[in-house]
C-alpha cells in the first residue's frame, strides 16, 4: 500500500487564535532546533577554550576599530585590510563595543574566547531554525528534519571544529543556510517572482559576500533557480525579478569595492593576495573528491540516490530540493576552486556540510512519508547505516584534531607575543619591531612594532608571495623593514630562504633554536641592537628553559588558556 504525505500533525483549531496556530506549528521545530544546537554544542566544547590563531588577527583589528584607529592591526600601522570577513568583524566590533568581548574573564574564560563560541552557538541555531522553517512546507514532519540534521552536523568534526574556531565559518554557513530556505519556500509556494524572496536572497548573498571572498558565488542561485522555472510566458517577470535581486547584492557590494579600493588600494583583500590563489585547475578540484571521501563514499552514494528518488517525484519536496541543491553545487564547486588550506579539516567546507545536511534530511523524511512501509523501513535503515559508517570513518581523524588542533591562539600569545615582549625587556631594547609568521595572539599581547612575515598585512610582502618572489621578499625584509627581532620557522625559514646561514649573514643573533623535519628555524636579534653581550647570554639560557616548555605544550596539543585579558605587553 501506498503512502501518502501525512497532514500536519498541527492542524488548525476553529476556536483557536492565528498567532496560537502559529506557534503550535513552531513550537516542535523550535525545540528540535534547540536539541540540535545542544548536540553541536557539546561537540564544539571538547576543543575547550581552542580558537584558531587566525581568527585573532581579526580580534585585533576589531580592537583597534573600536578604540578609533581604524582598520589597522595596531596603534601606528597603516591601513591595511588584513582580514577577509568584514562582516564577521562587524560582529566582533560590536560585542566589543556592548562590552561583551574583549573586556574581561567570565569564572576563568576570557570573553575573547566566549564571545565568538557563543555567536558559533547562535548561527548553529539559526541554522536548523532556517532549515526547520522551509521544511515546514516541504514535508509533514519538519521537526524530524531539523532534528536528523541537528545530529548529523553535530557528528561532522570538520563543522564542529570550525563553528567553534572563532573564525567567520558560522556566520557564513548561517547565510548560506538562510538563502536556500528563503528560496525553498518561495519555489513551493509560487512565490519566486514576487519581490520578497528577491530581495532576500539578494541581502543573504551580499552578507555571504562580506563573510567570506567565496561566498559572491551564492549571487548566482537566484538568478539560476529563475532559469529552471522560467516559461516563455513568464520571461519578461522573470528577468524583471532577476535584475531585481542581481541589484540588491550588486549596488552595495559595488559600493563597498569602491571603499576597499579607496582606502587600501586593493579590489581585493591583502590576505588573499598573500595566499597566491591562482585560476582554478584540475588539480585543485581533486579537494572536492577528498573532502567526500571524508564524508563516506557509503554516505554520499546513499544521500544522492534518496535525493534522486525525491527529485524524480513531483510534489512539494522536489521544488524546494532544487532550490537547495543549487547553492550546495556553488558552495562545493567554490571549495574545490580554493587553493588547499593549511589549517586542515576542511575549513572551507562549513556550508557545504550545513546545505548538504539540509539536503539529505528533507529528502529522507519525505522519502519516508511517502512511500510503501517496506521502502521506508529500507530508506530509513540505509541512511542511518551510511551515516554511522560516516562518523566510524571519521571518529580516528577527529580523535587526532581534538588533540592536536590547528594552531591554538594560546599558544601563539606565549609563544611570539610574550615571549618576544620579554626578550626585548631583557635585551633592553627600545622601540623594537617583530617579525613573525603568527600573527594573531601576537598582535592581541605584543608591544613591539610586529611585522607580517606571511604577508596577511604587509602589502609588499603580499605582493612578493603573489609573484613567488622570494629575493623581493629577502630584500624587502632586511633592507626596508630590517626587525629587531625574528621568528621564522619551518616553511616559513625555507620558503622565504630566512635560513641560519642566510639571517648571520644579515647579522642577526640566534636567541633560539627550533628544530623541524621542514628546516631549522628559530629566535633571532639583530646584532647591533644588542649592547650588552651578558644580557644575550643570559637571555638564551631563558629561552632555552621557557620557549622549550611552551613548545612541549604544543606538542601535548595545548588547548587551555593564556590568561583571563589580552593587553600589549603581555609577558609569561
Amino acid at each position: 500500500m501506498t503512502g501518502t504525505i501525512p497532514r500536519p500533525a498541527t492542524e488548525p483549531d476553529l476556536d483557536e487564535s492565528p498567532a496560537a496556530s502559529r506557534w503550535r506549528r513552531v513550537l516542535p521545530d523550535a525545540c528540535a532546533a534547540v536539541l540540535g544546537t545542544a548536540l553541536i554544542g557539546t561537540q564544539g566544547a571538547r576543543l575547550g577554550q581552542w580558537l584558531v590563531d587566525d581568527a585573532a588577527i581579526t580580534f585585533a583589528y576589531a580592537r583597534s576599530i573600536d578604540e578609533g584607529l581604524g582598520p589597522v592591526q595596531q596603534a601606528g600601522s597603516p591601513p591595511v585590510e588584513g582580514y577577509s570577513n568584514p562582516s564577521w568583524l562587524v560582529l566582533l566590533l560590536a560585542g566589543r563595543r556592548l562590552g561583551l568581548f574583549d573586556h574581561r574573564a567570565y569564572f576563568g574564560v576570557p570573553d575573547l574566547v566566549l564571545y565568538p563560541k557563543l555567536l558559533g552557538l547562535l548561527c548553529a541555531l539559526g541554522i536548523l531554525l532556517a532549515v526547520g522553517w522551509a521544511a515546514r512546507r516541504m514535508v509533514g514532519h519538519s521537526w524530524a528534519v531539523v532534528v536528523l540534521a541537528g545530529v548529523l552536523l553535530a557528528s561532522n568534526v570538520s563543522f564542529t571544529a570550525w563553528m567553534f574556531s572563532g573564525l567567520e565559518n558560522p556566520l557564513y554557513a548561517l547565510a548560506a543556510t538562510a538563502l536556500a530556505a528563503v528560496l525553498a519556500r518561495a519555489a513551493v509556494g509560487g512565490t519566486l517572482l514576487r519581490r520578497g524572496p528577491a530581495v532576500a536572497a539578494g541581502l543573504l548573498a551580499l552578507l555571504a559576500a562580506l563573510t567570506r571572498p567565496d561566498g559572491a558565488v551564492l549571487a548566482a542561485v537566484h538568478p539560476l533557480l529563475l532559469l529552471l522555472y522560467v516559461t516563455k510566458a513568464r520571461l519578461l517577470p522573470s528577468l524583471r525579478t532577476a535584475a531585481l535581486g542581481a541589484a540588491v547584492f550588486l549596488l552595495p557590494y559595488g559600493a563597498f569595492l569602491g571603499w576597499r579600493y579607496a582606502l587600501f588600494g586593493r579590489l581585493v583583500p591583502n590576505t588573499a593576495v598573500a595566499k597566491a590563489q591562482q585560476p582554478p585547475t584540475l588539480e585543485l578540484f581533486a579537494g572536492t573528491g577528498e573532502l567526500l571521501s571524508f564524508a563516506g563514499w557509503t554516505a554520499v552514494l546513499v544521500s544522492a540516490a534518496v535525493i534522486g528518488v525525491v527529485l524524480g517525484r513531483p510534489g512539494p519536496a522536489r521544488a524546494g530540493l532544487v532550490a537547495v541543491l543549487l547553492p550546495l553545487a556553488l558552495t562545493l564547486a567554490a571549495f574545490g576552486v580554493l587553493k588547499p588550506d593549511w589549517m586542515g579539516m576542511y575549513r572551507f567546507a562549513t556550508p557545504v556540510w550545513a546545505l548538504a545536511a539540509f539536503a539529505v534530511c528533507v529528502a529522507t523524511v519525505a522519502l519516508v512519508e511517502r512511500g510503501p512501509v517496506r521502502a521506508r523501513a529500507v530508506t530509513a535503515v540505509a541512511v542511518c547505516g551510511a551515516l554511522l559508517l560516516s562518523w566510524g570513518g571519521q571518529r580516528e581523524r577527529a580523535a587526532a584534531f581534538r588533540a592536536h588542533p590547528t594552531l591554538p591562539m594560546c599558544v601563539v600569545v606565549d609563544r611570539y607575543g610574550a615571549t618576544f615582549n620579554e626578550y626585548a625587556v631583557r635585551l633592553g631594547l627600545k622601540n623594537a619591531s617583530f617579525l613573525t609568521p603568527d600573527l594573531g595572539g601576537t598582535l592581541l599581547t605584543s608591544d613591539l612594532v610586529v611585522q607580517d612575515l606571511a604577508g596577511l598585512t604587509e602589502p609588499d610582502l603580499a605582493d612578493a608571495f603573489a609573484a613567488e618572489d622570494m629575493a623581493a621578499l629577502r630584500a624587502h625584509v632586511f633592507g626596508t623593514l630590517r626587525p629587531t627581532l625574528v621568528h621564522a620557522h619551518g616553511y616559513w625559514a625555507t620558503y622565504p630562504g630566512l635560513t641560519p646561514r642566510r639571517m648571520a649573514a644579515e647579522g642577526y643573533l640566534r636567541l633560539y633554536t627550533e628544530r623541524s623535519r621542514h628546516g631549522d628555524g628559530g629566535d633571532w636579534v639583530r646584532a647591533d641592537a644588542v649592547r650588552d653581550p651578558r644580557r644575550l647570554a643570559a637571555t638564551r639560557a631563558w629561552a632555552e628553559r621557557e620557549v622549550g616548555r611552551i613548545l612541549r605544550e604544543q606538542e601535548a596539543g595545548r588547548r587551555g588558556g593564556c590568561g583571563e585579558v589580552f593587553r600589549p605587553g603581555q609577558r609569561l
